[in-house]
């Protein structure tokens, strides 16, 4: 079960690199302009479709992920779709990945597993109680709104990417736990149930939002600001979501060393590769 999960959450994040990488092609063609405007304006580019289209085969694989595993593992690794975006889009544009490129690659990929070794999650369950999904709620929603507002407020390109992604990363990490609690009634009951929680509904509203905000977060500033925010975001919230809501377990005492020593290799990575992605207009030509 635990090798399906991971098995599903690789394919979902290179899925979603495609789709991520056609988004921002989309999203650098439109002029200034935010909110449903924004999603209007994108719903007429191809590249959006493409994008689209990528982006829900990474939900199918990450709901069968989901399904067969700890939430504190699956969204972790969904941070692999940058050095996947980085391999698609290298032998597209004709070029040779960078001795920095490779190295940046290397830093992700062991700084995850080192992280995921040392974390080991484990223990999870379908379905939380109320008393626990309402807290999760009220927070979830309001640091996203609270980001959205700063982010307003703000005339800094990059502290309005950085806060839009933000807000991004903690409603995909929320759109990912109505997602297991959602499939797994369908597993458990079939289509009937699934159609009938709330959490169904819940996962499609939140994954909408998340996907607005994530085009704003792109067209609002550079990649350096809004990707980093994005995959640690999304990886350390959903952590604590399958922690809160699903009662999943991770490694304490001396494990913690490495687990701190990996997400520092892994977000250095993560900066690193940032700034040798290439930008939207390179993608697709």
């Amino acid at each position: 079960m635990i090798e399906l999960a991971v098995l599903f959450a690789v394919l979902g994040a290179a899925s979603n690199a495609v789709g991520t990488a056609f988004q921002r092609k989309a999203a650098s063609t439109v002029d200034q302009g935010g909110g449903v405007r924004l999603l209007l304006a994108l719903v007429r580019r191809p590249a959006w479709a493409i994008g689209i289209a990528g982006v829900a085969g990474a939900a199918l694989f990450q709901a069968l992920a989901l399904v067969n595993g700890p939430m504190a593992l699956v969204q972790p690794v969904f941070i692999l779709e940058l050095p996947f975006a980085l391999l698609v889009a290298a032998p597209l544009l004709h070029r040779r990945l960078s001795a920095d490129g490779w190295t940046a690659v290397g830093a992700v990929v062991g700084g995850l597993a080192l992280l995921l070794a040392a974390a080991a999650p484990s223990g999870t369950r379908e379905q939380a109680a109320m008393a626990r999904w309402v807290p999760v709620l009220v927070i979830a929603l309001g640091v996203m709104a609270g980001a959205v507002l700063l982010a307003r407020s703000s005339s800094s390109r990059l502290f309005r990417a950085a806060a839009l992604a933000s807000a991004a990363a903690v409603g995909n990490a929320l759109t990912a736990a109505l997602l297991k609690s959602a499939t797994g009634r369908l597993a458990d009951d079939g289509l009937p149930a699934f159609l009938g929680a709330w959490q169904t509904y819940g996962f499609a509203l939140t994954g909408i939002a998340s996907v607005l905000l994530l085009e704003n977060a792109l067209q609002a500033g550079p990649l350096t600001a809004s990707q980093p925010a994005l995959t640690i975001g999304d990886a350390s919230v959903s952590l604590v979501l399958g922690v809160a809501l699903f009662g999943e377990r991770i490694r304490t005492g001396w494990w913690l060393i490495p687990q701190v020593l990996g997400a520092l290799v892994l977000l250095w990575g993560v900066l690193r590769l940032a700034r040798v992605v290439p930008r939207p207009a390179e993608v697709v030509r």
